[in-house]
């Protein structure tokens, strides 16, 4: 791969929760005019300290440019670039589709192919949370497509690398 050569990926970063944090890390981006496919936060077993999940489509100077700039800023404590192959990642899906009593046994079937769940059941419709690589919350949306969809929510990607290496901060 060429280092020019545009690919999806994935940064954590571990920051002190402070007021605006978020809105820095957003704007460091924004500024250098570089896209966000995702960005979640969420807290971590360290109180005090969140969990910021990235994910871009960069090439490998952009990458370095964006985690020497993410270092900069004064509560970022960690970046660290996860690898596709020693990473588990997820994102979680709320979509509702059109179920009737005519259809709904289908509709509840192509659920449970992608071990998604039936969260709500209305007279015309269900609510379905899936949770899954992209790949799989796209496939499962086709699977879904036909039936209806109404409303769809997806949340960003999160992720945490594979085995024992943690991101703890060192105390």
């Amino acid at each position: 791969m060429a280092p020019t050569d545009i690919v999806r990926n994935t940064l954590s970063v571990l920051v002190q929760d402070v007021d605006g944090i978020i809105s820095r890390v957003a704007g460091m981006f924004t500024r250098r005019g570089y896209n966000l496919v995702s960005l979640v936060s969420a807290n971590t077993e360290t109180e005090g300290i969140n969990r910021i999940t990235i994910v871009v489509d960069a090439n490998e100077l952009i990458i370095e440019q964006v985690t020497k700039q993410l270092n900069k800023i004064i509560p970022v404590l960690k970046v660290v670039r996860l690898e596709e192959e020693s990473t588990i990642a997820r994102g979680i899906m709320l979509v509702k589709v059109n179920a009737d009593n005519t259809n709904r046994p289908q509709v509840v079937d192509a659920a449970n192919i992608f071990r998604a769940r039936v969260v709500d059941v209305a007279q015309e419709s269900v609510v379905i949370e899936a949770t899954g690589t992209p790949g799989k919350l796209r496939a499962l949306l086709e699977v879904l497509e036909p039936f209806g969809v109404r409303e769809l929510v997806q949340s960003g990607q999160i992720a945490l690398n594979r085995g024992p290496k943690t991101m703890a901060p060192s105390k």
